[in-house]
C-alpha cells in the first residue's frame, strides 16, 4: 500500500510500503489528490496510473435499549365521513327572480310597489303604496337598478 506524501502542481510524491519515494506526473492521477490518501500504482512500459483506495467503513452497530413493558397501542383511524354538497343555486343565497318580470312590474305598477312584493320585500312594498313609489323617484331608481342586474338575479 502507498500513501500520497507531497503534492506539487506537476508532480505527486507517493511513499511506498518499502520506504521508497516514487514521483509520478499529476496527469496520471484520475482523482483530486490529498496528502494521506491511500493509493495503488499500476505501471506499464509507457504509462503510470494511480488510483485511490476507497476505505470501506463498517456500519456502526446501534445498541438497542433493553425491552421493557411497553404497552401495545393500537390506533384505528377510520374516516367514514361522506361529504355532500348542500349548496343550492351554486352557493348563491336567495330565490331566483326574473329581471324582465321585475322591470315590467316596476314600470307599470311601481307606484304600488308591485316589484318589491315580487322580490319578497313586503315592508318596502307597503312603503311604496303609501308614498306612491317614494314620490316616483324610487320607481326610477329601482328601474335603473333592475336593468343593471343579471338574469336571473337572486333575492
Amino acid at each position: 500500500m502507498a500513501k500520497i506524501v507531497a503534492i506539487n502542481p506537476e508532480i505527486i510524491s507517493i511513499g511506498m510500503d518499502n520506504g521508497e519515494l516514487k514521483e509520478v506526473p499529476a496527469s496520471s492521477i484520475n482523482f483530486v489528490p490529498h496528502i494521506g490518501d491511500e493509493v495503488e500504482i499500476f505501471e506499464s512500459t509507457n504509462n503510470i496510473i494511480v488510483s485511490k483506495i476507497e476505505k470501506k467503513t463498517e456500519p456502526a452497530v446501534v445498541q438497542q435499549p433493553p425491552v421493557q413493558n411497553i404497552p401495545n397501542i393500537v390506533i384505528n383511524n377510520a374516516n367514514n365521513n361522506v361529504n355532500t354538497n348542500t349548496n343550492i343555486n351554486g352557493g348563491i343565497q336567495g330565490k331566483p327572480k326574473n329581471k324582465w318580470v321585475a322591470l315590467i312590474l316596476c314600470i307599470f305598477l311601481g307606484f304600488f310597489g308591485a316589484h318589491k312584493f315580487y322580490e319578497g320585500k313586503i315592508g318596502m312594498g307597503v312603503l311604496y303604496i303609501f308614498t306612491c313609489g317614494l314620490f316616483f323617484v324610487g320607481v326610477i331608481i329601482d328601474a335603473i337598478a333592475i336593468l343593471t342586474k343579471p338574469n336571473p338575479y337572486y333575492v
